[in-house]
């Protein structure tokens, strides 16, 4: 799967939320975030279609978008993808910088050190 743009990944995003949705819905639940015209949701439809990341039920009227691929699927090979490129596909130094940076709470570091001895780390 290529790496998918931003505004890939907010037509994904409407939707995996929609489970699936009419051109007219889609447009309207875009609209507050891009501003963008039906015209514009359309294309970006379609060429989502012919990269394989949107189905169209061509059957009924009015159509019907649905994700051609799955929200885990597309989150884990973008997670991958940014592992790999800047932290050279270190698990360890990914977690270390977010941690140096972001506090977690006492129930998340509990989580984590659970996570971490089902492991055998």
């Amino acid at each position: 799967m290529k790496k998918l743009s931003e505004r890939e990944w907010m037509v994904l995003g409407t939707l995996w939320g929609s489970g699936g949705a009419t051109l007219g819905a889609i447009t309207q639940a875009l609209q507050e975030e891009t501003n963008w015209s039906r015209n514009t949701v359309l294309t970006y439809l379609t060429r989502m279609e012919a990269k394989g990341l949107v189905s169209i039920d061509k059957e009924g009227y009015p159509r019907l978008y649905r994700a051609a691929l799955a929200k885990e699927d597309c989150q884990a090979q973008a997670r991958d993808s940014f592992l790999q490129q800047v932290y050279q596909g270190s698990t360890g130094d990914l977690v270390a910088a977010f941690l140096r940076e972001k506090p977690i709470t006492s129930q998340e570091r509990e989580e984590l050190r659970r996570l971490l001895d089902e492991m055998e780390v």
